[in-house]
């Protein structure tokens, strides 16, 4: 395969994936020198990476080759006036957001009497929702499948803590649910302070403290809103404690590999 003319083998190995390609580049000098040219990591990186660049909060990234933007990207950075954090999963050039409490549509989270925003310890952003008391529970998130990878399977993640005083949140179910034009994918799920050897958890542990409730599931083939919730409106009991810290879009292959990492 060597013998193949320069930009013929860069672009079969634009079809490999990121991972592959630096394996491939082991090979032999030859390998490692097409392997890290511009013209096959330019496929790699998304396809409107200037303007994500330019939302960044801090100031541009300066790189010498496209390999090196591709591995800054890699690395979840705040956006948007720190309102959202954008990475590429290192294995396969995916896009990847985590929105901020702040971008979510929460019921009455604009009342003092229900919510409280303030700085929690370990949170991504400046500040975080905690539930003081409320009845109905009501998360919402969206984003325009646009901005995310084409032709990929996505996952829907709410990142939460439950405070010591938490109270009322598994007296019911809560129904999560992801909405994709006509398509839907819809559960329940059981809030509650659990530890990582709960195996009746209904989400999974980050850490001793933050957790991730998966919403649903969705694929992107088109530019469509895509709406994501968690509530608990057919209970009158009062519930409180519940800590929102974003809401994480990822591909579901990482399911172990989360963006949002600590």
């Amino acid at each position: 395969m060597e013998l193949l003319p320069y930009d013929c083998f860069a672009h079969i190995l634009s079809f490999t994936s990121p991972q592959d390609l630096c394996r491939s580049s082991l090979v032999s000098s030859i390998l490692q020198s097409m392997a890290d040219s511009d013209a096959v990591w330019e496929n790699f990186l998304p396809s409107n990476y200037h303007q994500i660049v330019s939302r960044f909060v801090t100031s541009s990234l300066s790189c010498s080759s496209k390999k090196q933007l591709f591995s800054m990207l890699c690395d979840p950075r705040p956006i948007d006036d720190g309102n959202k954090i954008f990475s590429i999963e290192k294995r396969s050039g995916k896009i990847c957001y985590l929105l901020s409490a702040r971008q979510l549509s929460i019921a009455w989270g604009n009342s003092p009497l229900y919510w409280s925003w303030k700085p929690i310890r370990g949170s991504r952003f400046e500040e975080a929702a905690e539930l003081r008391t409320i009845s109905w529970l009501e998360i919402k998130g969206s984003i325009n499948s646009g901005m995310l990878s084409p032709n990929t399977l996505y996952g829907a993640y709410l990142k939460v803590k439950i405070a010591d005083r938490a109270y009322g949140l598994d007296v019911l179910p809560s129904e999560v649910s992801v909405e994709v034009g006509k398509h839907k994918s819809q559960g329940t799920v059981c809030i509650r302070s659990c530890r990582k050897t709960d195996t009746k958890c209904s989400f999974r542990f980050e850490d001793e403290e933050w957790s991730e409730i998966e919403l649903g599931s969705f694929y992107t083939h088109s530019n469509e809103e895509v709406r994501m919730c968690l509530k608990e409106v057919k209970g009158v009991h009062l519930k409180g404690g519940l800590i929102v810290d974003g809401l994480e879009i990822r591909p579901k292959h990482l399911e172990k590999a989360s963006a949002y990492g600590p």
